[in-house]
Order: C-alpha cells, then structure tokens, then sequence
C-alpha cells in the first residue's frame, strides 16, 4: 500500500485543506482539492504502469523516451468521486472511463449495511490497467461490490485502487478481499465509528462537493 502523505509533501496541505471545517465552507476549494489528491496519487500511480521505448522527432533531431503503452481505464464511484476522478483524468487524460452509481443502503443491525448499486457503465476491460476510485474508503464494502461488477466487463490486467482517505478496517478488509488489487491512498485515519464514518476524516466528499442531499 501507498500512503501519500507518509513523507512530507504539499500533498499535507491539500488533505489539510480538505479536512478545515472552515475552508470547506468553500465548495469550489474543496472540489478542487480533491483534483488535486487525485493528480498526486495519479503521477505516483504512472510509475508502476507499463511503458515503451519510443523515438520523438523534435526540429533539431530525435529524442528517445518512453510512453505508456496503453492509457488505463478510469473507474469511477458517483457522486462523490467526480473532482478526485478529474485529478486523475487531468494526468491520464486519453484515459477510457467508466461510472458506477453505488450508494449505503439501509442499516442491517447494528453493525452491518446494504450496498446499493443502480447504475454501471464500462469500456472492455479485458487486459487493461483498471484504476477504481472513490475518496472514503471506510468499510471497504463498496468497492468491493463495484470491482467484481466491473469483471462483467473483462479481467484487468493489474488493478489499482484509490482514496484520498481511508480507515484501518477499510484498508485491512480490502487486503484480505482483494489481495490482487494494489491500494494508494492519501492518508490513513484512526477508526470507523459505530455510523462506519472515518474519523478523525473530513465529512461527506459528496455533500461537500455538490451540496446536502435528501
């Protein structure tokens, strides 16, 4: 796993940012922190991801480099996911794209809750780099659900996935769960609360990007 802010980086200011009760009274500053978390982990993602050799003919000669060999596919949780997705498209920005509407349900007791999932649309992911993103990784519950719906769609080749924060129990569920996938995230928080919120976290992503819902 790769936690972000494990070493001191402006990455501390942004997550800083996104977590201020007061700053966070500002929607645009908050979305936009979240693009930024999202380039971050982006860039640091890029350097575990296949490349080739290529030659690039500048007007004095040829330069040799390497490219991706092929853009990832960009998977994305709504609502809240939208700003930390377009940090990430920004960096892979011929990336293929997929949206998958899943939501907490109802309670199940006292310590359980029903995953909700109403809406899903994919590339081929067959062989591809897959990069599935959601800001919160609490229970770790959803992403698990939306990753063996996306295998509907192909196997990827390697498959990453993304917060900008997560909980122990999240990280530790998803280890166990999904031990192919490889985990990178912003930082790493204390607990799930009896409601499976982070804490000490930073709130709702979604309310706080785009407003209260009913």
């Amino acid at each position: 796993m790769f936690i972000l802010t494990q070493q001191p980086s402006v990455a501390n200011h942004f997550l800083a940012e996104l977590r201020d009760v007061t700053i966070q009274q500002d929607r645009l500053r908050f979305r936009r922190n979240l693009e930024r978390v999202g380039e971050l982990l982006a860039y640091e993602i890029s350097k575990s991801l296949p490349y080739r050799q290529v030659d690039v003919t500048t007007p004095l000669g040829v330069a040799p480099t390497r490219l991706l060999r092929q853009p990832p596919v960009l998977a994305t949780i709504l609502r809240a996911s939208l700003p930390f997705h377009q940090g990430f498209l920004y960096v892979f920005d011929q990336a293929d794209n997929a949206f998958i509407g899943a939501y907490r349900g109802h309670h199940i007791g006292d310590e359980d809750f029903e995953v909700e999932m109403d809406y899903i649309t994919a590339p081929d992911l067959q062989d591809r780099t897959l990069i599935l993103m959601d800001p919160m990784l609490a229970t770790g519950r959803s992403i698990e659900k939306v990753y063996h719906a996306l295998l509907r769609f192909g196997i990827p080749a390697q498959t990453h996935i993304a917060a900008v924060i997560a909980s122990p129990e999240g990280v530790a569920y998803l280890q166990s769960r999904m031990p192919e996938c490889r985990l990178w995230v912003g930082a790493v928080d204390v607990k799930l609360d009896a409601h499976f919120y982070i804490v000490p976290g930073l709130g709702d992503a979604g309310d706080l990007s785009f407003g209260q819902k009913l």
